[in-house]
């Protein structure tokens, strides 16, 4: 090849190259949105602020929290995964927006996998399993004996068909091979009122929806659908400690960039993230909410979020709960 055709082809490199290198050197270069698809005062709402506010001292640009509710988190997913792919807008979403949305919506509006390119895994909200306090199981395997003995005697209550404490419940019964009858409510309150008050037998709620009701003696928890016991509730044993082990149900949150962002970008604000989480101020505020912190890296997270993606619209399918 000539000297001259080598000097050609690496000024033409570096003019396509050039827009990219760009802007991840400069990167970032003006306010970053970092969505919220929840309404504001939530959990959820809550740890995306505490980062923010890092980040906002870390990255030398101010982080704004927005939150666009609506259609179980799709409102503010769409947004994002339709935002320019620059880094100034992401998103924090859950094992909601960027997994069950895509079985239980008929049109969320983008592809969780495709569209999203993960920034930081951040860890989950353990799901209990709590029965009323007059009901004669007081573990997981004296439940399970308690279930067989009358098919479908037993109820349980969850926050609204397709919702996690849902799921949690259809998988739980899968690995077990027990049926219940299925109680929704619009919500975790009216859930847990009617198990202090000993007309739903069981639920697999969130942990802190129940936590304050467990230490008031209201309710009994039974068994934590997490690999590990939390350290809010060390009291708790894990469904795996009593013979369970592909139950898991953690209600899992990260933060996502659009898919076609710079990878320069994707990097930086990986990097940010994950070193903001791991400032004991951040991270204490966030385990005040019991949050379970479980980081992991873009590379870590992917397998995960996949495996993830894999169990629930199994169990959706299986469940019959059908799209709207």
């Amino acid at each position: 090849m000539s000297l001259t055709r080598r000097s050609t082809l690496g000024l033409l490199a570096g003019a396509v190259l050039a827009p990219s290198v760009v802007r991840a050197q400069s990167f970032p270069t003006r306010p970053i949105t970092l969505v919220v698809p929840y309404p504001a005062g939530g959990p959820t709402d809550a740890i995306a602020r505490f980062v923010a506010q890092d980040l906002s001292t870390s990255i030398g640009q101010n982080v704004v929290v927005d939150n666009r509710a609506g259609a179980s988190g799709a409102v503010g997913t769409r947004a994002v995964a339709k935002a320019d792919p620059d880094g100034h807008t992401i998103v924090f979403g859950n094992n909601q927006t960027h997994g069950n949305n895509m079985f239980l919506l008929k049109e969320p509006g983008y592809d969780a996998v495709k569209d999203f390119a993960p920034l930081a895994g951040v860890g989950a909200f353990e799901h209990a399993f709590v029965v009323r306090k007059d009901l004669p199981a007081k573990d997981i395997k004296e439940l399970i004996a308690l279930a067989k003995a009358d098919p479908g005697k037993l109820n349980y209550g969850s926050t609204g068909v397709g919702s996690g404490s849902h799921l949690a419940m259809e998988l739980f019964m899968a690995r077990t091979g027990i049926k219940m009858t299925h109680v929704p409510f619009r919500g975790a309150a009216p859930l847990v009122q009617e198990i202090v008050a000993g007309r739903i037998d069981i639920a697999n709620s969130t942990l802190p929806s129940v936590l304050e009701q467990i230490n008031a003696g209201n309710l009994r928890a039974i068994a934590l659908a997490s690999p590990e016991r939390n350290l809010r509730a060390k009291d708790i044993p894990t469904l795996r400690e009593q013979g369970i082990a592909d139950a898991d149900a953690d209600s899992w949150a990260a933060f996502f960039a659009p898919a076609a962002t710079p990878a320069p970008v994707l990097a930086t604000l990986s990097k940010a993230i994950l070193a903001s989480l791991a400032k004991p101020a951040v991270s204490e505020a966030i385990l005040k909410l019991g949050f379970t912190m479980r980081l992991r890296d873009p590379a870590a997270f992917r397998p995960y979020h996949q495996q993830e993606i894999t169990t629930w619209e199994n169990i959706i399918k299986a469940a019959g709960v059908k799209p709207e």
